[in-house]
């Protein structure tokens, strides 16, 4: 018995050392959530084994440990989980507010967790979702379980929200077909969102009908009856089944096809019948005011108004040219029958835009043609008697008729010119002596030859106006004798007499020839 209990004493003794050595080698407080295993190593240590510290984190954190087994969860995808220690993450020892978690909201890939984040999930904040402190893998994952306030249908449709929705938002439908259901979605209803149809949220017995949803939409507002497919089909309101041509006895051609049902149809549609003559329609916008009778297809098309297949060329003696062509019918038919006969002379109706009040006759066509009175001139002013050459052929007709009269125009240069003479009119007014209709630049004078001066010396190099310094209304009339210019050059006073060029010669004054008789 002595024996048994020294060795009882010994095994206590022992084990109370190890706690107390277990103390002493303590690196620090554990974090706050294993507070209470701060006296108790063996919880999460095992002596002389480091391998065996990961099991024994999984014993206490069995959904870790579940999620490593089944390769789900944050910590099954962590790539070579099942040979990595816990403390390579999470260390401990730090104290009771230390954080060993180290979760990187940033950073962290939320890809690595049994919910992925797609579509518009990816843009919240993580507080969208994760609102309290409670464990981030308890997060609700149903889509009600967040969205409860935004469904329309009240829970009238059930929580399986992505059956129909999608995560790139809730407009969007995904999942559901209506082509299952009593009406299939064709054509344009494929594009409408289900509000359109389903404004209340109820999607059980709505009405299939046409005029259940598109009454809003029926520009005849009742009057062709609620059975719109009979016209209408489900690719748009605009497109048209209905064939006028096939399905009534008048067809529509030209503008007929492009006008609108009610612009003819103004009644009740299957009650009213509408007659077929031009005049039926049309009567208010007839502009002759029935003085051309009510047989509107003699000249009108069904492709407008303007557009007229009456020829006047081939049904009356007088053929439209020029700006005649674009002339409206009353500018000329202004009485109450167009088959009255109308003077065919330019001055019956042109009377008032003849310029030349009359003084050039009442044969406009001499020099204007239909084209227009400015556009085209066929006058020909070679044959009067001032042809037209040079530089003339470029002028207007009134740069030189100013007045509009022609008949009395001037024919002297000056009359047009007379701004134009640099000569100040010491030249007289007969520049056709010097210059030509080619330009003022451009003059044949040969002073030499057409007056009885010849031009020797200093002559030669002198300016008109140094001799010509006097205005001359008709003839040019300077001395030719060398007093006649020189009175003023003469240092002898006059007492050698007039004959300047018995001493002197035309290349300078001051070089003296004494010529003898």
């Amino acid at each position: 018995m002595l024996r048994l209990f020294l060795i009882f004493l010994l095994f206590v003794s022992a084990n109370v050392q190890a706690g107390i050595f277990d103390s002493i080698l303590l690196p620090g407080d554990l974090v706050s959530g294993h507070a209470k295993f701060q006296d108790n190593c063996k919880k999460c240590h095992l002596r002389f084994d480091k391998t065996g510290q990961r099991q024994l984190c999984l014993d206490c954190h069995k959904l870790v440990r579940a999620d490593v087994e089944k390769k789900e969860g944050f910590h099954g995808r962590i790539p070579g989980i099942r040979k990595r220690e816990c403390n390579s993450c999470h260390g401990e020892h730090q104290g009771r507010k230390a954080d060993i978690v180290h979760l990187d909201s940033a950073a962290f890939d939320h890809q690595q967790t049994d919910f992925k984040l797609k579509g518009q999930h990816l843009n919240l904040a993580c507080k969208s979702c994760h609102k309290d402190s409670k464990p981030k893998r308890k997060t609700p994952s149903r889509c009600i379980s967040c969205h409860k306030k935004q469904d329309v249908h009240k829970g009238k449709l059930g929580k399986k929200c992505q059956r129909c929705h999608g995560e790139s938002g809730w407009a969007k439908i995904s999942g559901f077909d209506h082509d299952k259901t009593d009406f299939p979605l064709r054509h344009a209803h494929k594009k409408a969102t289900c509000r359109s149809c389903h404004p209340d949220g109820r999607f059980v017995k709505v009405a299939g009908r046409c005029v259940s949803c598109h009454k809003v939409n029926d520009k005849h507002r009742g009057q062709f009856g609620p059975k719109c497919g009979d016209c209408h089909s489900e690719r748009a309101w605009k497109k048209i089944k209905f064939n006028h041509d096939k399905d009534t006895k008048y067809r529509l051609r030209g503008r007929h096809a492009k006008v609108s049902c009610t612009a003819c149809h103004d009644g009740k549609l299957y009650k009213q019948k509408l007659k077929t003559k031009c005049i039926a329609c049309h009567e208010g916008e007839d502009r002759h005011k029935g003085s051309y009778g009510r047989k509107c297809a003699d000249c009108h098309q069904l492709t407008g108004w303007q557009k007229t297949h009456f020829r006047h060329d081939r049904d009356t003696d007088y053929p439209l040219f020029g700006r005649h062509k674009k002339v409206h019918c009353v500018a000329c038919h202004t009485g109450e029958n167009i088959y009255d006969d109308l003077d065919t002379q330019c001055r019956s109706c042109h009377a008032h835009d003849d310029i030349h009040q009359g003084e050039l006759g009442k044969n406009c066509n001499q020099c204007h043609d239909p084209d227009g009175w400015n556009k085209v001139i066929v006058f020909d002013h070679d044959l009067s008697r001032f042809p037209l050459l040079g530089l003339h052929t470029l002028a207007s007709c009134e740069d030189c008729h100013v007045d509009q009269s022609y008949r009395g125009t001037e024919r002297v240069c000056g009359s047009c010119h007379e701004g134009d003479d640099v000569h100040e009119k010491r030249l007289g007014s007969r520049c056709g002596l010097c210059h030509t209709a080619n330009g003022w630049r451009v003059w044949s004078f040969d002073h030499d030859k057409q007056t009885d001066f010849r031009l020797r010396g200093a002559h030669g190099r002198l300016e008109c106006k140094r001799c010509h310094r006097q205005e001359m209304t008709d003839e040019v009339l300077v001395p030719k004798a060398c007093y006649g210019c020189h009175r003023g050059d003469d240092i002898h006073r006059g007492n050698f007499g007039r004959h300047c060029e018995r001493c002197h010669g035309e290349d300078d004054f001051s070089k003296v020839e004494i010529r003898r008789r």
